[in-house]
């Protein structure tokens, strides 16, 4: 049981500090009231793509330790590439969100200012990592996610009382109306909300510390916990997103939680800071090991963190925290979509194959029409 529970908490982790601080504005900007329902689509749509990544433990690992076909192994090593853009761009978007909650509770958060100090962090962490290296950090991975565990489940409090006030209230509970968009504007934006599920796969690189049947079942429960939490947490939010008045930021859940529960919004501020800052740290890692594994122990790890925190700079001031999210999740939709081909590879049954088949062609579409919100 404790390995399952520490197998966990890398993936669930990585989902939790990829999007609850963003996903509310978002969706209420472009479905409305329907948000909830929309979450739990994209929920869906992550399991399917997560039980892919299960099966690929289970099925394709053993064949590719072996003696591979070459469209199975070249279609593994395109993935490991996909995956080292993906980091990139996830670290880059982590630390974005970091500097648009910190800075939005000190009300200085202008895009030069989250420019410059989401390229401080980044700066941070790659001399940290040449000089020291970042498994010195690592240990703060675990620390981030009980501290932004507790944080939800008080935010999940916080507005359900606001509901139920509001319920009981002579005037009732008011919804959020979204944004004018055409049908397919809102497709294509809920298509770049992927990456907010994101972190499910990372039990598939884990396999030097945990075996295949622990990291099944580790990602599958990582998935489950957090498909609940999302959902109940955009439901129970939604009635408090009237107050924004129609005007979505990437920090709009400050303003939420201050009508909600004010005395939580300088915890979720502390909260964000951590889990952002320890995902930035662990896609870092990850991209870096991957770089290295790619090149058969060429590129060495200074060099790693050079490429990944260069790359994560370019990006900070090419783009803002809803379009690198779009980005973000158009490069994990690439890389599901070339895992789901490695397991057509490697799987016997037809229909096993078809259905695949099908879910790598939803992910092709997200890789190429998903857009930003806003």
């Amino acid at each position: 049981m404790k390995k399952l529970i520490e197998a966990t908490s890398t993936p669930l982790a990585s989902i939790f500090g990829s999007g609850f601080l963003i996903i509310v504005p978002i969706l209420a900007g472009v479905v409305g009231a329907w948000s909830a329902l929309v979450m739990a689509g994209v929920c869906a749509l992550a399991y399917a793509v997560g039980s892919v990544i299960r099966f690929n433990i289970k099925h394709a690992e053993p064949v590719l330790a072996d003696d591979p076909p070459e469209a199975t192994l070249s279609l593994e090593r395109a993935s490991d590439l996909a995956l080292v853009l993906a980091y990139v761009i996830s670290v880059c978007l982590y630390l974005h969100i970091l500097s648009a909650f910190v800075l939005g509770g000190l009300h200085a958060d202008t895009e030069l200012n989250e420019n410059l100090l989401t390229t401080a962090v980044i700066a941070v962490i790659v001399a940290v990592g040449m000089i020291r290296g970042l498994a010195m950090l690592q240990m703060l991975e675990q620390w981030a996610l009980y501290v932004t565990l507790l944080i939800i489940v008080l935010l999940l409090v916080g507005f359900g009382h606001y509901d139920w006030a509001a319920w009981q209230s002579a005037a009732g509970m008011s919804w959020p109306k979204a944004l004018a968009h055409t049908p397919w504007e809102v497709v294509t934006i809920v298509a770049g909300t992927l990456i907010v599920v994101q972190g499910f796969e990372t039990p598939r690189y884990l396999g030097a510390v945990f075996d295949a049947d622990t990291r099944v079942r580790a990602s599958r429960w990582s998935q489950i916990v957090s498909t609940s939490v999302y959902i109940l947490f955009v439901a129970l939010a939604l009635p408090v997103v009237h107050t924004l008045n129609g005007q979505y930021d990437d920090n709009s859940l400050i303003a939420l939680v201050g009508v909600a529960a004010a005395l939580l919004t300088v915890p979720l501020i502390a909260a964000a800071a951590l889990s952002q800052f320890s995902a930035a740290v662990a896609d870092t890692l990850a991209a870096t090991g991957n770089m290295e594994e790619a090149t058969h122990q060429h590129l060495k790890e200074r060099f790693g963190y050079l490429i990944v925190g260069g790359g994560a700079i370019m990006l900070t001031w090419s783009a803002n925290t809803f379009e690198i999210l779009a980005l973000a999740s158009r490069a994990f939709a690439f890389y599901y979509m070339l895992q789901c081909l490695v397991a057509i590879s490697v799987s016997r049954l037809t229909a096993q194959r078809a259905g695949m088949a099908a879910l790598a062609a939803v992910l092709g579409f997200i890789a190429i029409f998903a857009v930003p919100a806003g």
